[in-house]
């Protein structure tokens, strides 16, 4: 399980991270506000524990934008804000959970741990569809409208990474971790050319135009019409 740990208190950060390490979480660290959003918007994460009051941006605007840019990622805030309106605000915006400073690190553990089986017993849907096109995650097979498209097992782990993020943007990094499985080479276009690959199958003959190019970011699957 990777988190993304979004604290400039460099006391708690080492205390943190060296917790969450021992109990076989992968630890990203940023110390300021900028520096957690682009690490929230361009890599996958399985939970981010974010301060509140941040040098650069604030907790709170970094949740607003990614909310805003449609990802769920779960939230615990972190914070020496204490206040009932904080927390309320704080919650409202999609954060999962809310902790003031001083903290039990065992209790930040606990509630980390509860959040995580809290999504792992949602079931997944055997059936996923973005316009008229169909992924039947069961038997392993997709169709754009009755036609049958065969892909290859990269291919489809794509397609379904995709097709289970709707509308987010997806970054190259974030691709590369999750189905190529190493961290992203700049030097390489393979992910480029696996995307144009499966363009070619989904898209090419089909309306309308699902899989897009975000210049400079990386991919988004979603019927713009």
């Amino acid at each position: 399980m990777k988190i993304l740990l979004v604290e400039d208190d460099k006391d708690i950060v080492r205390f943190v991270k060296k917790g969450l390490l021992e109990n076989s979480f992968s630890v990203d660290v940023a110390l300021d506000g900028e520096k957690g959003l682009f690490l929230a918007l361009h890599r996958g994460y399985d939970l981010i524990v974010l301060d509140i009051m941040l040098p650069k941006m604030d907790g709170i605007e970094i949740l607003k934008r990614m909310r805003k840019m449609e990802i769920h990622t779960p939230v615990i805030f972190l914070t020496a804000k204490d206040s009932e309106k904080d927390i309320v605000q704080g919650l409202n915006l999609g954060a999962d959970d809310y902790m003031t400073k001083p903290f039990s690190f065992n209790e930040l553990l606990a509630r980390i741990r509860a959040i995580l089986r809290r999504d792992k017993i949602v079931t997944p849907p055997s059936r996923l569809q973005v316009a008229n096109l169909i992924l039947e995650v069961d038997g392993h097979r997709v169709f754009r409208e009755k036609t049958k498209i065969e892909l290859t097992p990269k291919e489809y782990a794509l397609l379904e990474f995709f097709m289970r993020h709707p509308g987010q943007i997806l970054t190259r990094t974030m691709i590369s971790e999750k189905i190529f499985d190493y961290r992203f080479d700049t030097a390489t276009n393979v992910i480029d050319v696996h995307v144009s690959h499966l363009r070619n199958k989904i898209d090419k003959d089909f309306e309308p135009k699902l899989l897009h190019t975000v210049k400079g970011v990386g991919y988004v699957l979603e019927d713009r019409g």
